[in-house]
């Protein structure tokens, strides 16, 4: 019985260690890490528990004995150990035959076109702090700016689902994904606010941003929005979003 529970334990505790890492890093760290940094982390924990595991030759056997063991079945077992084994046996194929499927059938999604998704804004932008206070009433205002002029497009809650997102590709920024604003400067965001997808860097195209170039584009009473609104748009995403802006520190 020991012996049992020792097998199942190196099983236990390898699992345990990758949701460990996984939540830690997707939810105890500030500025939040990008999908794929956290992939990458996750594959190196696996890569280091396989080659911990395969190191001697009984930590492979009690590494693999729970698994054998649910898999051949036992005398005596009950029903529910039964149709659970019948169901990973039928399911793994299953989602296997899927997932080679979706990744060999023809598609007619456009070839992915490589460019810089966050490219360095004008040194006239580095380095600039948001003027205005943030108060309540400031981001209430920015709050009803965005879902005047920005919201069409990155939506209503900030995810990039606009009801005119359709028409664009690529998309409009997700602002609630980790690797949009989380990773940005106030500073970066107002620069590509003001001069839109006109003001990116020539040496970089394509950028096939539909970005308006707001510091041209007529708002209220014909005039184009002030840099003051700009500010507290930018305050609202990232009230919005939940996130810090970053900072050099």
């Amino acid at each position: 019985m020991i012996k049992k529970v020792k097998q199942i334990s190196i099983l236990v505790k390898a699992i345990v260690l990758v949701a460990v890492i996984y939540l830690g890093l997707k939810f105890f760290i500030n500025p939040p890490l990008p999908s794929s940094l956290i992939s990458m982390y996750i594959a190196l924990t696996l890569i280091a528990i396989f080659l911990y595991v395969t190191l001697f030759e009984d930590k492979i056997k009690e590494f693999l004995s729970p698994m054998v063991n649910f898999l051949k079945g036992r005398p005596r077992e009950s029903t529910l150990t039964g149709y659970a084994r019948w169901g990973v046996l039928v399911l793994f194929p299953f989602l296997v035959g899927m997932t080679v499927y979706s990744r060999l059938a023809p598609s007619d999604a456009p070839p992915i076109e490589q460019r810089v998704v966050h490219p360095a804004p004008p040194a006239e932008f580095v380095g600039l702090s948001n003027p205005v206070p943030k108060t309540p009433q400031n981001i209430s205002e920015g709050s009803g700016l965005f879902a005047v002029f920005c919201s069409p497009c990155h939506g209503g809650k900030l995810d990039g689902k606009g009801p005119q997102a359709i028409g664009f590709n690529p998309p409009p920024a997700n602002f609630t994904d980790p690797g949009t604003i989380a990773q940005l400067q106030e500073s970066y965001l107002f620069w590509r606010i003001k001069k839109g997808g006109v003001g990116l860097p020539v040496e970089g195209q394509p950028w096939n941003s539909a970005m308006p170039r707001w510091e041209a584009m007529p708002a209220r009473g014909g005039k184009p929005i002030t840099d003051e609104q700009i500010w507290k748009i930018i305050m609202w995403e990232y009230e919005g979003a939940g996130v810090e802006p970053r900072t050099w520190d």
